[in-house]
């Protein structure tokens, strides 16, 4: 591997003599500077090129930084990373940055990729990642803090966030997705889709196939190309439902909502109200199962 440090630094300029005495506001400047613990700032690329598991599928886990998956038409994976480390000085900041560390484990069936980063610099560290593979790759990703990109896979999908927002597009094949604090947008999907965000807003554009989104705080909004036999299930404490339809469906819908309005472009057949806001009925024939919840929030069929 080549590594390269990004020796670049910003440079205050000379004193300019205030007129008060003492060293001059420059001066100022550099001693406040050089009392930040993290004023110097090292980073370089790698690249690392491995071959692909017999059994199509990786494991990878970032603990800070952006992760992108990208499915191509290749038969090997490359990995490449940018490592990014602040220290109080250029020495301190390179020694934590050569101990940030691409780790890869093979077995016969699955790759496990992980990036190490020591926790005396976690504070001021980052590693963005970037993953190629073949497309029909199962990927299985974690990160705690960054960014998720997945898209171009033809197999199962799965990520997991503690603090992130994921962008999942051009996946044909079952995904589940959980972010915590973040949103979750999901476009041109095909399979069974499983959306959690604990708070944030759920995005699904031009989906083939079964949909279960959930959400404590946020809008959920859905768009559905062609539907599967399992339904839709989408739920929010605080926040608005939006779900568009395709033009020809048949389905029992189901909604709730404790505080708010239900608004429907739709001809409900045999439709009933209760007390508590539900409303149930049915589009065409019935049959595929629609529930839609919300406590605080409107619902909007169309």
């Amino acid at each position: 591997m080549k590594f390269h440090h990004d020796d670049t630094e910003e440079e205050i300029g000379p004193d300019s003599g205030s007129g008060f005495g003492g060293p001059g506001f420059g001066g100022l400047l550099r001693s406040l500077f050089s009392k930040i613990p993290w004023g110097e700032q090292v980073s370089h690329e790698e690249s690392l090129v491995v071959p692909s598991p017999a059994g199509r599928a990786i494991n990878i886990y970032n603990a800070n930084g952006k992760t992108r998956v990208l499915g191509e038409d290749r038969d090997d994976i490359e990995i490449r990373v940018h490592k990014s480390v602040r220290a109080d000085c250029k020495d301190l900041a390179t020694k934590l940055l050569d101990s940030i560390r691409i780790q890869n484990s093979a077995t016969t069936e699955i790759l496990d990729i992980e990036v190490q980063i020591p926790r005396k610099c976690s504070r001021h560290a980052v590693a963005h990642v970037e993953i190629l593979v073949p497309r029909d790759t199962k990927v299985s990703l974690t990160s705690t803090n960054g960014k998720m990109c997945l898209e171009g896979l033809e197999r199962a999908v799965h990520a997991r966030s503690s603090n992130g927002p994921v962008l999942i597009r051009n996946v044909v094949g079952d995904i589940d997705v959980t972010t915590a604090n973040a949103k979750v947008k999901c476009s041109d999907t095909e399979g069974h889709l499983r959306a959690r965000s604990s708070n944030g807003k759920i995005e699904v554009e031009c989906h083939c196939g079964s949909l279960d989104a959930s959400t404590s705080n946020g809008i959920i909004r859905a768009s559905i190309d062609q539907l599967d036999t399992a339904g839709v299930s989408l739920t929010t404490t605080n926040g608005r439902i939006v779900l568009d339809l395709p033009e020809k469906t048949d389905a029992d819908i189901d909604i709730r909502v404790e505080n708010g309005h239900i608004r429907n472009d739709l001809e409900l057949m045999d439709q009933t109200r209760e007390n508590d806001g539900r409303v149930r009925g049915r589009i065409g024939v019935g049959g595929t199962p629609i529930s839609l919840r919300t406590s605080n929030g409107t619902v909007s069929l169309r």
